[in-house]
């Protein structure tokens, strides 16, 4: 059994495993790391974590972060905002088609990162050899989409809180118009999109609840039979399983509620959506 430390990046939600070795670590601890693209500065969430579900070999932790290194740290945080104002200068005269998001320098200062944004490819050869001539170290552009984008800018979302994909969610889940369906939202665009113009993730955290739920309502319009005779759905309530129906009683439409297991009606059959149209709103979703 392999005992494994769990760190987060700054500006990142998404846990990584380390071999913890014989230091003695806690949590919110800042430490040092050996990742696939170099050594890295990264805080501590889980200081003992011991699982057998981890394929091993783990890169390790190297240390706990020093005064140095935060030192270290705080220089190439300094140094974003030239990078980008230098990036944004070079791409102006380049006129390049490119919106660039972000930028980030590894923890050792070997290689920065510029992040972007675009509607097709771009061609930025030329870009990549007039940075670095500018910052002589290695020069990676990174194209993202807009969820990415999302996810590296952050804001307020319809909710109230801080974006979902930028404080919480550790990958993108698969979101469909489907979903809305199930939980018997308004499918206007502006109501179920996110601040990057597609599916809200939060349409999946209780998808599951809602589809089964969905299976044992009546539809909306539909007539069921009540303990006070026929009637027509006006309304469902899917967390309380209760229905609002109209009936006709002496000339008059009078509105009740029911529970769902008093009322009698033709159930749909379980009907998968067609396959190409599932296809399409994982597509839609994933961009």
């Amino acid at each position: 059994m392999a005992k494994v430390v769990v760190v987060k990046y700054k500006n990142s939600c998404k846990p990584y495993y380390f071999s913890a070795g014989n230091l003695k670590l806690e949590e919110g601890q800042s430490v040092i790391v050996d990742t696939a693209r170099g050594i890295e500065y990264a805080i501590v969430v889980n200081p003992e974590k011991e699982t057998d579900e981890i394929v091993a070999p783990l890169k390790p932790v190297l240390r706990i972060a020093t005064q140095r290194d935060m030192e270290a740290l705080e220089r190439a945080e300094a140094r974003r905002p030239e990078a980008m104002a230098i990036c944004k200068e070079k791409i102006r005269n380049r006129n390049l088609q490119m919106k660039l998001i972000d930028c980030e320098f590894t923890f050792d200062g070997s290689k920065v990162i510029f992040y972007f944004s675009s509607e097709g490819r771009v061609d930025f050869r030329e870009l990549v050899k007039d940075l670095a001539a500018v910052f002589h170290i290695r020069i990676e552009l990174r194209q993202v989409g807009v969820r990415d984008e999302t996810r590296l800018i952050g804001g307020i979302a319809p909710c109230g809180r801080v974006c979902c994909c930028a404080s919480c969610m550790p990958d993108f889940r698969k979101v469909s118009i489907k979903m809305a369906k199930n939980q018997g939202l308004s499918l206007n665009p502006g109501k179920i999109s996110g601040l990057c113009g597609r599916l809200m993730c939060c349409l999946s955290y209780e998808n599951e609840y809602y589809a089964g739920v969905f299976k044992k309502m009546p539809k909306l319009g539909s007539s069921v039979g009540t303990p006070e005779g026929k009637g027509t759905v006006v309304s469902t309530n899917m967390l309380n399983m209760i229905v609002r129906v109209k009936i006709e009683k002496d000339g008059v439409m009078v509105y009740r509620d029911f529970p769902v297991s008093d009322l009698t009606f033709k159930r749909a059959a379980d009907k998968a959506e067609p396959e190409q149209e599932e296809e399409k709103n994982s597509a839609e979703a994933k961009k």
